[in-house]
């Protein structure tokens, strides 16, 4: 389990993010443009302070990756900012994409799909009870 510690908090924020293609097609279906695709989305993400890259990867219609991002950032704006910037480098490298998508200049969808990882569930509740066990039999402070 990794925690990060940053100057006002310490966290664990995981997240599992899915993207897809604009109108799903398979724009990156030859390895070569995955594996472009794979080299900007990596320094898309390093751009952006405290975030941290944990897995990848990118099939033809979609990418999925683990992400840390601190609780400082909100999920919806480094997922925006690694979107934009691998877009606009993609789109430079692979110059037959202009051509699939004449009409718009992203590659990627508007939407995605977030969810956090967390610890175990149950955990959480037994550790949540036994805090409350344990803070009703504090001394009463008088004053």
């Amino acid at each position: 389990m990794d925690i990060r510690v940053a100057a006002h908090s310490v966290y664990r924020t995981q997240y599992h993010i899915v993207w897809v293609t604009k109108y799903r097609h398979r724009a990156l279906n030859p390895a070569k443009f995955r594996q472009s695709a794979e080299h900007w989305i990596k320094d898309a993400t390093e751009h952006i302070l405290g975030v941290e890259l944990v897995e990848l990867n990118v099939q033809p219609e979609h990418v999925h990756m683990v992400i840390i991002i601190p609780p400082k950032y909100a999920v919806a704006k480094v997922v925006e900012i690694i979107k934009s910037r691998s877009a606009k480098q993609i789109r430079k490298e692979i110059e037959w994409l202009d051509k699939l998508y004449y009409d718009t200049p992203s590659l990627w969808t508007v939407g995605y799909f977030v969810s956090s990882i967390g610890l175990d569930e149950e955990m959480i509740k037994k550790y949540v009870k036994y805090q409350q066990k344990q803070d009703s039999g504090q001394a009463k402070l008088e004053f």
